[in-house]
């Protein structure tokens, strides 16, 4: 145990203020507006459990982080500071942006460094959110608590006759579970036995007797939720993730899967003083959805499996003063790309595996992810169909970066009324089969990939993703045809390695990449061969990135023993 760790838990158990309470007031978020963003990712600690405090990772406070507002077409500009004895990553879920900016795995932010990026807003209205996406270490700093959500606003949602009086009438609530240690600490596990709505157990908010604007973000690191009420009403899905559905549809649920948003509106029109309970009612799941199965032991076993239980209890008050009591009927239109403007077709495949033994592996492509091979080259402004199919015994929730998607076929059938808009993440079933169309805009680099991958943390961390780069031709970073070009030895190595071009092409440059993807060494050259000093590097696994100048990168794997 770390030493830092060890002081924060010992603040914890001496610092602890007790909860008293069935339920426990709902935490708003703070929110942050304009067009520069300071966040600032700790370890700190929290009153969550009545006794000891929970050692936790926020970003500007101690749990969770800030709302931050932005409006399209704003150039927005963020700097994520990392005070985090561990290094970290901070993904924009959702948006369309350059890939270097992307956040994945590949722009790694190491301890008390600050990383700085930019680009335009161009995504519809709706709810986003941020958070680490460090290879190997997703489940973790989300176990934690790093993350935060995003509103979008834009014209089109903005003229609308909706709830938007932030926190009152619309309201951000962070889908979560967790699982404590008898000291009150988190046990880093796919399922939790306590149901967390941002960050509190048991929680409870009053509501204003009129419409209501829920937005509801799945941040678990595994379960999905079946979103209901209490008594059964009717409320009205008015976006998916990427914005505004063409008018509200109507559900009495809503299954929501790790990674997911979907904002509803809530009739709450003359119920003064009145109680209702949003609700997961994941008894009526199946054991092939995340949060369906009811394991009696073993790490996944956790007192929510397969059960129903309440996410928020809801005391609703007296009307606001100019209070919306109406659902419009229309919301907007959107142009989604015909079936027929696809030029490619990509069969990407989701299945099971023995491999490692201990149960089942899952598997995208029929391999592990890895850091030095890009599994697409996408052409720029390409439209391509992107079938996901699954052979696998159990349903995951599938995130591409860089786009949003419309769904065509879900099991050869249309999707729900309720599925029908700009989607980035999907559920797709076990042993069923997705299909959704996409447009590759904007945004060539074949030196920056972007992921895709199970939004099920512990998945992702094994292993099930991959990565696309966009660019303006074949070639790309990881390009196996490319790398078969160089030669690389001594490998494994203990100090000292050389690189070959055959074809006699000039290295410009020379980086050493861990497998978090942080360049840890790097030299500037100008020859097709030369002998690396890497003796200072810690035993373990790296990549050697060779930048050409024809524009080219050369990658290959080595072992430092």
């Amino acid at each position: 145990m770390r030493t830092k760790y060890f002081l924060l838990l010992l603040m914890a158990v001496f610092c602890s203020p007790q909860l008293h309470a069935q339920y426990n007031p709902l935490k708003i978020p703070d929110t942050l507006s304009g067009t520069t963003f300071n966040l600032t990712a700790r370890d700190t600690f929290c009153q969550i459990l009545t006794g000891n405090q929970t050692i936790t990772g926020a970003i500007n406070g101690n749990w969770w982080g800030p709302t931050m507002i932005w409006q399209k077409g704003d150039v927005i500009h963020v700097n994520v500071n990392n005070q985090l004895a561990d290094t970290t990553t901070i993904h924009w879920h959702g948006f369309h942006l350059p890939a270097i900016m992307d956040g994945g795995p590949h722009q790694p932010i190491p301890p008390y460094t600050t990383w700085s990026p930019y680009w335009k807003v161009d995504n519809n209205a709706g709810l986003y959110w941020y958070h680490p996406h460090l290879h190997m270490m997703a489940e973790e700093q989300l176990t934690m608590g790093l993350g935060g959500m995003i509103i979008v606003r834009d014209p089109v949602e903005s003229a609308l006759n909706l709830p938007r009086t932030y926190g009152v009438d619309d309201i951000p609530l962070a889908l979560t579970d967790r699982k404590f240690d008898a000291l009150n600490q988190f046990v880093v596990a796919p399922y939790g036995d306590s149901m967390m709505t941002n960050g509190v157990v048991r929680a409870q908010h009053t509501v204003p007797a009129q419409v209501i604007r829920l937005r509801l973000l799945d941040a678990a690191t595994e379960r999905s939720y079946n979103i209901g009420f209490s008594d059964g009403r009717t409320f009205y899905v008015i976006t998916t993730d990427g914005g505004l559905v063409d008018a509200p549809v109507p559900v009495t649920r809503f299954l929501l899967s790790a990674g997911e948003r979907v904002e509803i509106l809530v009739n709450c029109t003359g119920q003064n003083g009145t109680t209702v309970d949003l609700m997961a009612y994941n008894a009526e799941i199946t054991p092939q959805v995340p949060g369906g199965e009811s394991f009696p032991g073993g790490p996944f076993a956790n007192a929510l499996g397969h059960t129903n239980f309440k996410v928020l209890h809801l005391n609703i008050g007296p009307a606001g003063s100019s209070p919306i009591t109406t659902i419009p009927s229309t919301l907007t239109t959107n142009t989604f790309y015909p079936e027929a403007s696809a030029t490619t077709m990509r069969t990407v495949t989701i299945s099971d595996s023995a491999i490692g033994g201990g149960g089942p592996t899952f598997l995208i492509n029929h391999k592990f992810f890895g850091m030095d091979e890009i599994d697409y080259h996408v052409p720029l402004d390409n439209t391509e169909i992107w079938e996901v199919k699954s052979t696998s015994g159990f349903g995951h929730p599938f995130h591409i970066h860089d786009v949003q998607f419309y769904i065509l076929t879900i099991n050869g059938a249309a999707p729900p009324a309720h599925q029908k808009g700009w989607k980035d993440v999907v559920f797709v079933p076990a042993n069923q089969t997705v299909r959704f169309i996409a447009k590759f805009t904007d945004y060539a680099d074949e030196l920056k990939p972007y992921m895709f991958h199970c939004h099920i943390a512990l998945h992702e961390d094994i292993g099930m993703m991959g990565q696309f780069v966009v660019g303006t031709g074949p070639s790309g970073i990881l390009d196996k045809a490319r790398n078969a070009h160089m030669k690389l030895f001594p490998n494994p190595t203990n100090g000292l390695i050389t690189f070959d071009m055959d074809d006699k092409i000039t290295i410009r440059h020379a980086a050493v990449v861990n497998v978090h993807g942080q360049a840890v060494k790097e030299w500037n050259l100008n020859d097709n061969m030369a002998t690396l000093d890497v003796s200072a590097l810690a035993k373990g696994l790296y990549f050697l990135r060779l930048t050409g100048t024809d524009g080219g990168s050369y990658v290959k794997s080595y072992l430092m023993q």
